[in-house]
């Protein structure tokens, strides 16, 4: 069976050979496996429907394509470049905190099960940008041999497993979390994680150092993953040292993915990172992982939670050499968080900024001034009197729901309750926010509780043959790509 890619910016998959009744919109770069060759319209499976697509749809060029993953609070993105291989990079919240239950997780698993039709995950690569739980969550249920009943897919294989350096210990003091031992004057974190070995040896109860809590449990399962071999996955850092992710140099696919962050010091005989002062949060962010995928003449930046003071150090770091950061389409920063150096974002100058945020209170991202910042640091072109860029992109924003009022409610003993009788209904309902355990519960009238009768995840779709990009995301209405084009600059 013989595959095929969308060679249009849309194609519409049809219920039959003949007519116009439509399945879904199917998108450049999806693949498409040829069941049987027709004269005008090919019958093939795409995105775990199958239907019929107009011959002249079809091409053989694959492309590089970055999946922004809708996670609410927090980041997850699943990369996979032109020669079939795939890069997860976060992965949100743990279903558990998450109000939906849903996380980057169960879009990879629909990928490769119900899109690809297979019945194993295989990732060449697997890379928790910083010890924050909505960032490694996913990663975490992904992992998770115990929550196989929530996958489709039968098995996961992970060629190889990335971390940043900072994790969390228990600090032998007061038996409480931090980050770990300092340099004399403070200025560098220097208690970091290692490769598979020593990640196993800090997970033993009697280990000192050892690692805490949550980022202890998620390690368990980071070492209990396995390759395709059915050898241990192989654990360690990334800094950048390494220049680019071990086997993505740009020999096979093309796809270069560059280490520029975070920046790795030897300091008092041992491998250190900076510290961006006592707040944990300021250095679990600031020492993200920083990526940039290079295709052809397209650049596409992963930024994880960079703040300010690591932003400020990173143009230091690069003082001569800042055009690193520049970039056709760019992962915003920290979810639009305003702990951002405008100078960072002028630095990269993109042409796209996609904005990973959600809807819990107590964050409201993205911020006004940042969502602002993003445009006036941006590309400009203008054409025509329209403009083309910059573009702002938002998953929270992207994201979609249907709401209507239950007019009658059907018992499993066949009664009907409508009208006043489903007003007299009274619900209790569960309200979970994004990382608490502790949810809220609600009561009130059946009749005046709304339903979601519909949902459209705020999922962002980057693609590139390596000269065009296309961003695309779905239309309530209608389900539908709303797309936009631009040419590569670099």
């Amino acid at each position: 069976m013989s595959v095929k890619y969308i060679a249009t910016d849309t194609a519409p998959l049809y219920v039959a050979d003949t007519g116009s009744k439509l399945r879904l919109e199917l998108l450049w770069g999806d693949q498409a496996q040829l069941l049987e060759a027709g004269a005008a319209r090919s019958k093939v499976r795409a995105r775990g429907k199958t239907g019929w697509v107009d011959n002249k749809a079809l091409g053989d060029r694959s492309l590089l394509e970055v999946y922004l993953i809708d996670v609410g609070q927090g980041d997850g993105i699943l990369v996979r470049t032109p020669d079939g291989r795939h890069i997860m990079i976060d992965g949100g919240y743990e279903r558990s905190k998450q109000p939906s239950g849903k996380n980057a997780a169960d879009f990879v698993d629909w990928k490769f099960a119900k899109d690809y039709g297979l019945e194993t995950i295989k990732l060449d690569a697997m890379i928790a940008s910083h010890c924050d739980a909505d960032h490694y969550g996913g990663l975490a249920d992904l992992l998770d041999v115990a929550q196989t009943d929530e996958l489709d897919a039968k098995a996961v294989q992970v060629e190889a497993f990335y971390h940043a350096g900072v994790g969390w210990w228990v600090n032998p003091a007061n038996k409480q979390r931090w980050l770990g031992s300092t340099s004399a004057d403070k200025k560098w974190l220097t208690q970091l994680m290692g490769a598979r070995t020593a990640i196993m040896a800090a997970l033993k109860p009697e280990a000192q150092p050892r690692l805490q809590g949550e980022w202890a449990e998620f390690m368990g399962h980071a070492c209990k993953a396995r390759t395709a071999a059915g050898t241990p996955t192989p654990l360690r850092r990334l800094s950048q040292k390494d220049r680019f992710l071990p086997g993505f140099e740009g020999a096979n696919s093309g796809v270069a993915v560059r280490v520029l962050a975070p920046v790795e010091r030897q300091v008092e005989g041992k491998p250190a990172l900076r510290s961006f002062g006592s707040a944990a949060s300021k250095n679990t962010n600031g020492n993200s992982v920083l990526l940039r995928l290079d295709y052809g003449r397209s650049r596409i930046l992963l930024t994880g939670d960079l703040n300010t003071e690591s932003q400020r150090a990173l143009l230091d770091d690069y003082v001569g050499t800042r055009m690193e950061f520049q970039c056709d389409v760019a992962k915003a920063c920290h979810h639009g968080s305003d702990d951002v150096s405008y100078e960072f974002l002028a630095a990269m100058r993109p042409a796209v900024t996609v904005i990973s945020s959600g809807d819990s209170e107590g964050h409201d991202h993205p911020r006004p001034a940042i969502v602002a910042a993003s445009a006036t640091t941006g590309h400009l072109q203008v054409e025509g009197d329209k403009l083309l860029t910059p573009l702002i992109y938002s998953t929270e924003i992207a994201r979609s729901i249907q709401l209507g009022r239950p007019l009658r409610l059907r018992a499993p003993d066949g009664h009907v309750h409508e009208g006043a009788d489903l007003a007299a209904l009274r619900v209790e309902a569960s309200v979970t926010k994004p990382g608490d355990l502790n949810p809220t519960k609600v009561e009130r009238s059946m009749g005046s509780t709304l339903v979601v009768a519909g949902l459209i995840y705020g999922l962002v779709n980057i693609r590139t043959d390596g000269e065009t990009i296309l961003c695309a995301t779905l239309n309530e209405a209608d389900h539908s790509w709303q797309v936009r084009k631009l040419k590569s600059r670099f």
